[in-house]
């Protein structure tokens, strides 16, 4: 069973330049198409109210509704370009989010280390999380490595999903890794193994199968393992790099560090598993 940690849907394509079909680039109905084309499951609909998009997570929340089998949501909750970005009241935006939309979970986009895990409202924000048993899905960089660490000590049952490979880029020092690397010795703590054309570049993200991001996932495997790495195609956004079918086997087929037992847990398996111990997906 394959089950993609990461990607998008959006009304609107949101992205420079143009598009002659930005009504349909990004849509739910792409995303299915493509998932049924290339053996995929479910999806996780990660909601991002960037340019064109404001509506977001009403649009993720429909998409879930219509297909309740194959996607879940995680909500756009006070995401860096939003203007709530660590600004007072996130206990209770993230409160309303879990109170107003089948979500199994919410993402959070963070710019600079700015010290915000680490204050009393970002220690509420994820304690709340925790509480509701809500996946924490964070796109962060190694800067933020230890406050997420303080984070994951204070709740040990909080569930966070990194996104893109921990936002290590290929040609980052090795203490960028091995800050990521730390944050394995916290048993819930589990990294999306995507954006592969992100760590490159997106300038050379036609240099499929991005062979300079390799080093990165093979050391994110050696300190996480494949029981807590998902695979994540980053659909639609990955049309600037690569097909949905080369974003599965850039993993499938190039990632060779990885053994014989590993493909199943990272496909699929490990995400579904954090999935069905998530919150409740809500039903009106």
């Amino acid at each position: 069973m394959i089950v993609d940690s990461h990607t998008h849907a959006w009304a609107r394509w949101p992205y420079e330049p143009e598009v002659p079909d930005e009504a349909t680039k990004g849509s739910v109905e792409h995303l299915i198409h493509e998932m049924d084309q290339n053996g995929v499951a479910e999806a996780v609909i990660v909601s991002a109210r960037i340019e064109k998009n404001p509506d977001n997570n009403a649009y993720g929340a429909a998409a879930v509704r219509r297909y309740p089998t194959r996607l879940h949501q995680f909500a756009d909750v006070d995401c860096a370009w939003s203007p709530e970005y660590h600004t007072p009241g996130a206990v209770e935006r993230l409160q309303v989010a879990a109170e107003t939309l089948p979500i199994k979970g919410f993402t959070h986009y963070v710019g600079e280390n700015d010290g915000w895990f680490r204050s009393d409202e970002g220690r509420a924000f994820f304690r709340l999380a925790a509480e509701r048993k809500l996946i924490a899905s964070i796109a962060m960089g190694p800067a933020w490595a230890a406050d997420l660490g303080a984070i994951c000590i204070e709740n040990p049952d909080l569930v966070v999903l990194l996104h893109h490979m921990g936002g290590i880029g290929a040609t980052a020092p090795r203490s960028d890794l091995e800050a990521i690397a730390t944050l394995a010795r916290y048993p819930n703590v589990h990294i999306k193994l995507s954006g592969f054309h992100y760590a490159v570049g997106l300038e050379n993200g036609w240099d499929y199968p991005h062979p300079g991001a390799m080093w990165i996932a093979e050391g994110l495997h050696a300190a996480f393992g494949a029981e807590r790495l998902c695979w994540g195609s980053d659909f639609p956004a990955l049309s600037r790099a690569m097909t949905y079918k080369q974003a599965l086997e850039i993993v499938r087929v190039h990632c060779r560090f990885l053994g014989a037992g590993d493909l199943a847990p990272v496909l699929g398996g490990t995400l579904k598993r954090l999935l069905d111990q998530a919150a409740p997906t809500r039903t009106s």
